[in-house]
């Protein structure tokens, strides 16, 4: 029996020990686990972080394609703007004055605004009272005016379907003070509402003349530096659009006594203590208020600082840098010449008919804008093709384009340029002027942009050269060209590329500056688009842009609204796709920064510097201008009747009202 029980206790303890162990295997086990379950929270964190860029990035890729420009650009035509306009300032309560800046703050494109611009917006806007049911916008209407609710709610509605409500501190119809638009939607009153409101000639007539102010005061400063002294109106000039505003806080140190120096500053706004040591102590030597500047040395020659610059309070400068600076140079400007001459005669010319479709038998059209046809015609006796460009004097005087269309006959009777398409001749009658062009079959760049896609990059170099050999020859004469884009670029049976279309082009002294809003808004430089006063530089922004969109078939700021369109430029973010070239990026890149002053093309060697990026190595630009390269365009261009390469557009047949106004009489 005792033998039995010690047997017991035996097992009993074996299995206490066995238990005990199976204890430890077990706390460990779940040690293991708890590790085990950490790192795989870990590895879902990185997966869903990982899958969340990738959903973003396929969102944002979904985005871009749906950005793809699929029809033609629309134009914008400049609107004189109004030398005398009474604009009486509005007075507000501090609460009204601080939801109009919060509702600008907050808005897209108003945001850009800087601070004396807003002040100034906050100032000139009217109220508007409206009842329930009043109509604010009307859809397909033209409007001139842009409204920030005050109070109340508002339905916007489109083809009748209501797309949101707006109330308080909402902003709509900005896009109109910009430019004269259709209205997208429809907008009625829901409630009682008060409303702000600016009409686009006074918002653009304080936008430019704060501009013009600026460039003025701007330059008087320059004036007053003594190692700018020898400089002329027009390198100053050159100097303005290459500086940038900065800002600095109280207290902070803008330049520091000993340290190597290659900026200038004039002070906008603020006040600078300027201090030096001596014997080891900070001894005050001036304040400096606006108007004033420093650090002009470093611009000349390497220098140290010999002060400190410290803000007393918030300080606004504009600056520029040694580097850039020594590219600022000016670009002669060379006299005009007049080459003019037409022996053509209206009723010489007749229509060509299609042959063959849908419009077979109508006369041929080659082109349809907004400011008017082309028709494809042949002379009775020679059999020449030349493209007619008829358009309406009723439209002409409506849209007040009289002096641009007399600017345009002018300035195409001058010009003589192989890469720029020849005016043979002129005519008017009581209802339409006519302007007889060479005719160029290949057809346009647009269209075969749209055929292929996008172009290889030796079909887009060789596109690119000619539109560089287009704007050498017109801005040696003075003279911007302010549209360029794929559909105003021609093919002629060689496949070389001509520019067309000289509505919106304009002479301009070197050093001056222009502030008409106009362009197609997928190519205007952002100068433009801020009332900032625009010159030759921004042709060289919308070349890049031109050097995008044949690489990839749309532009590099696009989207189906336009307010969209504007802020893209704004932000500047350019974003290249994986097939682009480094040198292409880089040409994009370097025509397309923000600052006109900096741009390629507008530098220190001008137009020369875009001759000679690598992007072109393949050029040979003497043979292009004596035109004995071999055009890679040529097998975009294709075989069959003259119009083939031309889209095919239905005949119209109503006919313009006649005018008398007697504008066209030197035409």
């Amino acid at each position: 029996m005792e033998a039995q029980l010690e047997e017991l206790k035996r097992q009993l303890e074996q299995q206490c020990q066995l238990t005990q162990k199976l204890q430890t295997e077990n706390q460990s086990l779940e040690r293991q686990i708890q590790e085990k379950e950490k790192q795989l929270q870990e590895l879902q964190s990185r997966f869903d972080e990982a899958g969340f860029r990738s959903q973003r990035n396929s969102v944002e890729s979904v985005e871009r394609v749906s950005d793809v420009r699929q029809s033609r650009a629309a134009v914008i035509a400049p609107e004189p703007l109004s030398e005398h306009l009474d604009i009486p300032r509005v007075q507000k309560t501090t609460s009204e004055a601080e939801q109009i800046k919060h509702a600008i703050q907050k808005n897209d494109f108003l945001s850009r605004l800087d601070d004396e611009q807003i002040s100034m917006m906050v100032e000139l806007l009217e109220a508007l009272d409206r009842c329930p049911g009043d109509d604010v916008i009307v859809e397909g209407s033209e409007g001139d005016s842009m409204y920030i609710v005050a109070a109340g709610e508002l339905k916007v509605t489109q083809a009748g379907h209501v797309l949101r409500t707006l109330s308080s501190g909402d902003v709509f119809g900005e896009l109109a003070i910009l430019y004269n638009c259709k209205r997208t939607a429809s907008v009625r009153a829901a409630t009682a509402v008060r409303l702000w409101s600016i009409q686009r000639q006074k918002y653009r007539t304080i936008m430019t003349n704060k501009s013009i102010r600026k460039r003025e005061q701007l330059m008087g400063f320059l004036k007053t530096a003594q190692t700018l002294k020898a400089l002329n109106d027009l390198q100053l000039s050159k100097i303005i659009d290459s500086m940038e505003e900065v800002k600095f806080q109280k207290s902070e140190v803008i330049v520091r006594e000993g340290a190597e120096g290659n900026t200038f500053y004039i002070i906008l706004d603020g006040e600078v203590l300027v201090t030096k040591k001596v014997n080891g102590q900070q001894k005050t030597i001036r304040r400096m208020g606006q108007g004033e500047h420093f650090g002009e040395l470093a611009l000349i020659r390497e220098i140290l600082r010999t002060a400190t610059c410290t803000a007393l309070g918030p300080v606004t400068c504009f600056c520029i840098d040694k580097e850039v600076f020594e590219e600022t140079i000016p670009i002669e400007n060379l006299e005009l010449h007049d080459e003019s001459g037409a022996s053509l005669r209206l009723k010489d010319l007749v229509p060509v008919f299609y042959q063959e479709g849908r419009y077979q038998g109508d006369p041929v059209t080659l082109g349809v804008g907004g400011f008017g046809r082309v028709a494809l015609v042949t002379t009775k006796h020679s059999g020449k093709y030349y493209a007619v460009k008829k358009v309406s004097k009723k439209h002409i005087v409506a849209k007040r384009q009289e002096g641009h269309v007399l600017f345009e006959k002018r300035i195409l009777q001058i010009i003589q340029c192989d890469f720029i398409v020849k005016l043979h001749a002129a005519f008017k009658d009581s209802r339409y002027i006519y302007m007889v062009m060479e005719y160029c079959g290949g057809g346009e760049i647009w269209t075969k942009l749209k055929e292929v896609g996008r172009f290889d990059e030796p079909v887009a170099v060789f596109c690119t050269a000619c539109v560089v050999e287009a704007f050498a020859y017109l801005h040696k004469k003075g003279i911007m060209y302010r549209d360029l884009k794929p559909e105003n670029l021609l093919l002629d049976a060689r496949g070389y590329i001509k520019l067309v279309d000289f509505g919106f082009a304009k002479e301009l002294s070197r050093g001056a500056k222009t502030y008409s809003f106009c362009g197609t808004p997928e190519y205007m430089a952002p100068e433009i688009i801020q009332n900032h006063g625009h010159d030759f530089a921004a042709d060289f922004w919308s070349l890049g842009v031109l050097v995008y969109e044949l690489l990839v078939g749309s532009p590099p700021f696009s989207s189906s609204e336009p307010q969209k369109i504007y802020s893209k430029i704004l932000d500047g973010v350019v974003k290249f796709p994986p097939h682009m070239s480094e040198a292409a990026r880089s040409l994009i890149s370097k025509l397309c920064r923000p600052r006109p002053g900096q741009r390629l093309g507008n530098t220190k060697n001008g137009i020369k510097d875009v001759r000679h990026h690598r992007w072109f190595s393949t050029v040979n630009w003497h043979k292009l201008r004596m035109g004995q390269v071999e055009a890679p365009t040529v097998r975009l261009i294709r075989k069959g009747p003259c119009y083939i390469n031309f889209d095919r557009f239905p005949h119209d047949k109503t006919q313009a009202e006649e005018e008398f106004s007697g504008w066209d009489k030197d035409f």
